[in-house]
């Protein structure tokens, strides 16, 4: 048997074999939950027990220890002494479900509970084997026999008020709720449950009436009020409704569940503007929650897009909400996000990214898109301010820490950058991007090597492939630089393979794999990866045609080797000197 359930095994068993897999009919513990020390075999000899007993506890002790093939022969023994006993069938549940399938185990499962009715493990398994076999009806009785065994578990009670709720058995619904009142007394679910109910059946005097008693428990709860205000507004009775939400603002003036249901009662009514003077009211008002304030902007910016009315009032009315003292930057960011749906110009929406800082300076996100938006822009010394500015406030999110030295990179300041960049991985941890990270130091390691530092660079390439082994940019310039210098060649061409394999059409990889093909003495297999970076190159790279000219002179194709060289000068290189020379004098110079 595959090692890989052990754990599983072990933890199953040692849960349930000891605790549930032997309980009986005795020895009660209270009078709902029943505990037995000995087996319950039917119809067997006593010497015939004390074997049973003997090989299944041999069983349980070799499925323990992850001697599984031994365990499972043990039980077939105890199913030839006791071939009634539920614990067998219980525990052979979990190997016929690995050796024959589902269907098996649950066989099992319910051969354990037809045997012994009253053990509550076989009766919750099988139970949730019906459950997954999509057999509700069924599951329903299991669990009802569970509930009868353990009636104080509300837990169960759950799980039947689903089932019949699946069933759409709305009477035994109302039954479950009853119980579990009876079990726990009434509350605000089981009221709500029953309204649900009531409505499924189309019951409407019998949902109102739990709606009313649902206020009469509470009478200083004006949400309940305004939850009754709701109900009569969607049944038609819009002045009963008003009353309820009058009442409810009378007790507690600023409300919002309450004037947000009178904004619903006037639109209904055909009173827009009475609904207009309150939500202006309410957005404006400190007192209104944040919440509130959140959800009534997203009920207006959804209509008006619905409606495709013009923007320009919603703008408005985001900008006189704004006037005003906020507590959170969450409507600032609504108004950013608005914005960018509308497709406003940018510094527009820059503007309102910058309100969103003003109140909380360490939004992450706003400063993100702040940033890219400048950088759009190739504004670098505004991204350096920018990134600067944010790092003070998140000194430890990578990302600024990337877009600095982006920016440096930009403005060829290296040195800016190998230190932005070496600061950045400081921040590196468990639960970092992994490929940010090695963005990182792959950036890093090329621009050590533009500075001459070759093993600093090989060293940053070997953390960037430690964090991601694929970073198929790295693995390009880590595998040229190596053939540049003629060093671990056979490994430069592992790296480098694993490029052309991910971008097959990619010119760049191609010339790297070739080139390191060349430098192996590999000549004729260089030449066939030459020509095709040469016939995928979409601009002319000096380097790659000077390469080809290169290959094909070592393949005896001078005259073709020359017309590249030729072509690479023509396109503009900086080895114009040396090119010239192998014109003239029609061979390879090895420039090393």
């Amino acid at each position: 048997m595959n090692n890989r359930y052990i754990h599983i095994f072990s933890l199953l068993f040692a849960i349930l074999l000891f605790s549930n897999c032997v309980q009986g009919k005795s020895a009660k513990i209270s009078k709902t939950t029943k505990n037995v020390s000995s087996f319950n075999i039917p119809a067997i000899s006593h010497n015939d027990s004390l074997r049973f007993k003997f090989f299944y506890l041999e069983a349980v002790k070799q499925q323990i220890s992850g001697n599984f093939d031994s365990a499972y022969d043990l039980l077939q023994h105890c199913l030839e002494i006791a071939p009634n006993a539920a614990e067998t069938y219980f525990m052979l549940s979990f190997y016929d479900g690995i050796l024959k399938g589902d269907s098996a185990a649950f066989a099992d499962i319910k051969k354990a509970a037809d045997i012994n009715p009253d053990n509550n493990a076989y009766l919750e398994r099988l139970a949730t084997g019906y459950i997954e076999t999509n057999n509700m009806e069924d599951a329903s009785m299991a669990y009802e026999k569970l509930y009868k065994n353990s009636p104080d578990r509300s837990d169960i009670l759950d799980i039947l008020l689903q089932l019949y709720a699946q069933q759409r058995d709305y009477d035994k619904m109302l039954n479950t709720i009853e119980r579990m009142e009876a079990l726990e007394g009434n509350s605000e679910q089981t009221a709500l449950a029953k309204m649900r109910v009531y409505s499924l059946q189309g019951n409407k005097e019998e949902e109102l009436n739990a709606l009313k008693d649902l206020c009469t428990q509470h009478p200083n709860d004006m949400n309940y009020r305004v939850m009754m205000g709701n109900w009569l507004l969607q049944n038609g009775k819009e002045e009963e409704a008003f009353d309820e939400y009058t009442y409810a603002l009378q007790q507690e003036p600023d409300n919002s569940t309450a004037k947000l249901s009178l904004i619903d009662y006037y639109k209904t009514v055909d009173q827009q503007e009475k609904a207009d003077s309150i939500q202006e009211a309410m957005l404006i008002s400190e007192k209104t929650p944040v919440e509130s304030k959140m959800l009534l902007m997203r009920r207006i910016v959804a209509a008006n897009e619905n409606s495709n009315s013009d923007s320009t009032e919603v703008l408005e009315l985001f900008k006189k909400i704004l006037e005003q003292p906020q507590n959170t930057s969450d409507m600032a960011e609504l108004y950013a996000a608005y914005m960018t749906l509308k497709k406003m110009p940018q510094d527009s929406i820059s503007k309102a990214l910058e309100m969103v800082l003003d109140i909380n300076p360490n939004n992450k996100s706003a400063r993100i898109q702040l940033i890219q938006a400048v950088w759009v822009k190739q504004d670098y010394d505004e991204v350096i301010r920018l990134s600067q500015q944010a790092i003070d406030y998140i000194p430890d999110e990578m990302a600024f820490f990337y877009f600095l030295g982006l920016a440096y990179v930009q403005k060829d300041e290296d040195d800016e950058a190998i230190a932005t960049f070496q600061k950045g991985v400081t921040m590196a941890d468990e639960d970092s991007d992994p490929s940010l990270v090695s963005d990182f130091y792959a950036i890093m390691g090329d621009l050590l090597h533009g500075k001459g530092m070759a093993e600093e660079a090989y060293a940053a390439y070997d953390s960037c492939l430690q964090w991601k082994d694929d970073n198929i940019g790295c693995l390009n310039n880590y595998a040229y630089y190596l053939s540049e210098e003629n060093k671990d060649l056979p490994r430069a061409e592992q790296m480098s393979y694993r490029t052309i394999q991910s971008e097959p059409s990619n010119s760049t990889y191609l010339d790297t794999f070739a080139w390191i093909l060349f430098k192996q003495g590999r000549y004729n297999e260089a030449m066939q990866y030459i020509d095709m970076a040469v016939s995928n190159d979409t601009t002319d790279s000096a380097v790659i045609i000077e390469h080809a000219g290169d290959i094909h002179a070592l393949n005896d194709d001078i005259d073709a080797a020359v017309e590249y060289w030729q072509k690479a000068i023509e396109v503009g290189t900086d080895n114009e000197t040396i090119i010239t020379r192998k014109i003239k004098e029609r061979k390879y110079i090895d420039e090393k």
